[in-house]
């Protein structure tokens, strides 16, 4: 996307996204305005335990705070550029992107929610004849443009052999995916829980994003905040933080409190909740802080280098204009206060 289009972007979002919350003229541009936006997206994790319990509403008695479902990375990037979120639930590859050229948006990651495992996949529809990656040339193929599923997506594709010309890709948020899929319309889709069981259905998983995990293309979802709100609200991000990792603990500690808040928010019974918990990767409050992650203030963990890792790979698909440099990226990684801030 040019810069020329990303300012049109800008400009709909601004009409659009503001009614989520209090304009683009709030979000903690200053101490004084308490008001604080949050973009969350209906996949499990420990964000909609903070969301359905309202660990950081109790937190942060004096804020206001307003949470909006976003389908989407992109989307999220979007309503970032135009100033109409504060924090949000981000995958990782999204975030690459909007720390890349021509974006360069101003955030910082400031969490990890989890690791991609079985909860983001490739599956085939049965009846299409795709029994392998390799067999997806010529075939129509669904994802979400922009995001985890998008990047673990191209990885396949280029681990396997098989072009991105060689196959129609189709840009669709999870629910159109379900919809195009039930109509026949599809032969195979990257996506990602809770829509991804209902492909498993009717589907054969080609490859999912723990496999790519351990062949060197791993892909998370991060907790982002933007810089402004850092700068006027770091008590209140070390608040959020805190909320967070209270979730992370209640996941491991937990886990029949955890799945019943999260299938209150996904409309999943608790047992379908707990399988689909199952199924990510979520790491505890001390590794948070540990040198493969967010590190601690003046030591930046490797999750810089694995952010820099797939912008190099999103340039050489050519998904991106240029690669910003690591120092850019270890600056855009917030671990201020750790691993202190996290503790109970």
């Amino acid at each position: 996307m040019k810069l020329k289009a990303i300012a049109v972007v800008a400009l709909i979002a601004l009409s659009g996204l503001t009614a989520c919350g209090d304009g683009a003229a709030s979000g903690g541009r200053n101490p004084e305005d308490k008001t604080i936006r949050i973009a969350y997206q209906a996949f499990p994790s420990g964000d909609l335990i903070v969301k359905n319990q309202g660990l950081l509403e109790k937190a942060l008695p004096d804020y206001k705070i307003t949470w909006t479902k976003f389908d989407s990375g992109a989307s999220i990037n979007t309503a970032f550029v135009a100033g109409s979120v504060d924090i949000a639930a981000i995958g990782s590859s999204p975030v690459a992107r909007g720390l890349s050229a021509p974006l360069n948006i101003p955030y910082k990651v400031a969490f990890v929610l989890d690791v991609a495992g079985d909860n983001e996949a490739l599956v085939a529809r049965n009846g299409s004849n795709v029994n392998s990656v390799a067999d997806l040339k010529g075939k129509k193929v669904a994802t979400p443009f922009a995001s985890t599923a998008h990047f673990s997506l191209l990885a396949a594709l280029d681990r396997a052999g098989v072009k991105e010309s060689e196959l129609t890709l189709v840009d669709l948020e999870p629910q159109d995916i379900l919809a195009a899929w039930t109509r026949g319309d599809l032969d195979a889709a990257y996506s990602w829980l809770p829509s991804l069981d209902e492909l498993k259905k009717t589907g054969k998983v080609l490859v999912t994003s723990r496999e790519l995990a351990t062949a060197g293309k791993p892909t998370l979802d991060l907790g982002v905040v933007s810089t402004k709100f850092v700068e006027a609200h770091p008590k209140a991000v070390d608040a959020w933080r805190k909320a967070e990792a209270q979730a992370l603990e209640l996941i491991k500690k937990d886990p029949n409190a955890a799945a019943t808040a999260v299938g209150k928010e996904l409309n999943l019974t608790p047992e379908q909740a707990t399988h689909q918990l199952s199924q990510g990767v979520f790491l505890n409050p001390a590794e948070l802080s540990s040198a493969e992650w967010l590190g601690t203030p003046g030591k930046v963990g490797g999750l810089a280098k694995n952010l820099l890792d797939a912008a190099q790979f999103l340039k050489a698909q050519k998904k991106i204009d240029a690669v910003p440099e690591l120092s850019t990226v270890e600056k855009a990684i917030y671990n201020e206060g750790l691993p202190n801030v996290l503790q109970p």
